[in-house]
This record gives C-alpha cells, structure tokens and sequence, in this order.
C-alpha cells in the first residue's frame, strides 16, 4: 500500500511541468499522509490545482470518515468492477509528486521506511481518481485514491505495490476526455525499472504530523533502529 508521498517543488516548476495558469493554496509537501487535503490535476480542470482530501470511499459504504477511506486503488480491479470503470472514464485525476514512500518489513514488529524517486531528479505524477461524496452532515466533500500496480523490480525488494508514475505524455492520454477505456488500462503498468533509485529514510516519517525537509534525506538503514538520534 502506499499511504505517503511527497511534493515539495516550488511553484515556478509546478507550472513549467504540468502547464498550469496558477498554483494558488499549494503548499510544499514532504510527508502527505492520508486525509489531508492535497493537490490533484483533473481531466475535468487542467490548467490548474483542485485540493481533494487523500481517501475515497467505496460505493457501496457511503458517510465513512477519512480514516476510514480508501487510500489506494488497485489497476487489476478497475476492469472487472462497474464503480471503478466508471470512475475511470468520468473521474480521473493525476497527483504531483517527487517521490513516494513504502515500508520494508524486517521483522514481525519492525519495519524500514524507504523513498523511490526518479533518477533525473524530475517530478512526476501518480495516476488517480476522484470522487464526491456527501459528509453525515450533508457537506459536500471531494476525495482521491491513487492507482497502484505490481512493484517493478527496483520496488520490488522492498514491497509488492507501486503508484502509477507518468511522464508527461502518458499524463497527457490519461487527462484527454476523448481517450477510450482501452487506451486508460494500457496506461496501468509499471515505470521501467532503471528509471527509479530508492534508499532508506529517517524513522520520523512514520507519523504523518512530521513535515520537514530533512524526511526526504537519505539515511543509513541501521539508524532505523535507534542508532542515532540527528532526527529525534
């Protein structure tokens, strides 16, 4: 599952990547954590940022808090379930990132974080979709679950699912409108493998109030154990 990711590029290169007017109420984002609001490209809207809360709810269980909420969609169920199919073809989004965050287990009670990002340093975008739905009290809500697939082989030795990474076409085929389902499911897969270099980071991540630029940073799988205290 992946349940962290980040984007912390300044504006200017936000609206240079994704060809955006304007990224008003973005917030650099080192440690985004189900729940929060965070933001996504619609193929609905664009040419600038929506802000939907990380978490959808299924169909068939309506009012769920976010807690509660699906954080991850897997490519391999969109096909075979109708709510999901017609999510794809109404409601797809695309989530900026620069990195993303997964858990090594190394024990039954102990487990290494590591971040995967692209070896050119570039942002990407993880393939998603939106939804909205009303609150308990009525209150409308927007929501987004990002697309995972089969780890490649760079991903793999560390855990079993990956997001969906684009470049800039494949985002370009997945916001078009007049793109056909056959042509979105061809888009599910992989990102090449020599294409990602992943290392171990600091423990800190693991809460999802932490928020600091030093969560980004390279640190030896050893200090996950307590070793060294230059994150406490």
């Amino acid at each position: 599952m992946i349940e962290r990711y980040s984007i912390h590029a300044p504006d200017t290169q936000l609206i240079e990547r994704f060809q955006l007017a304007e990224t008003t109420g973005y917030t650099p984002r080192y440690n985004a954590a189900p729940s929060q609001l965070l933001p996504v490209i619609t193929h609905e809207s664009p040419q600038g940022f929506s802000f939907f809360y990380w978490g959808s709810a299924p169909q068939w269980a309506k009012n769920k808090t976010l807690a509660e909420r699906i954080v991850n969609t897997r490519a391999e169920l969109i096909q075979d379930k109708p709510v999901l199919k017609k999510s794809l073809m109404r409601s797809r989004c695309i989530i900026p990132a620069d990195g993303f965050y997964v858990w090594k287990r190394v024990g039954k009670k102990t487990s290494i974080p590591w971040r995967f990002i692209l070896k050119s340093k570039k942002i990407a975008s993880f393939a998603g979709l939106w939804e909205e739905y009303e609150d308990s009290e009525g209150q409308a809500h927007h929501t987004f679950t990002i697309i995972t697939v089969s780890a490649n082989e760079s991903v793999s030795p560390v855990t079993d699912r990956m997001p969906v990474l684009f470049s800039r076409k494949e985002e370009e085929r997945w916001l078009n409108k007049e793109t056909t389902a056959e042509a979105l499911i061809d888009l599910l897969k992989p990102a090449p493998a020599n294409e990602l270099e992943g290392f171990t980071v600091s423990p800190g991540i693991n809460s999802p109030q932490a928020e600091s630029p030093l969560l980004i940073l390279p640190t030896p799988a050893t200090d996950q154990f307590g070793n060294l205290t230059l994150f406490d």
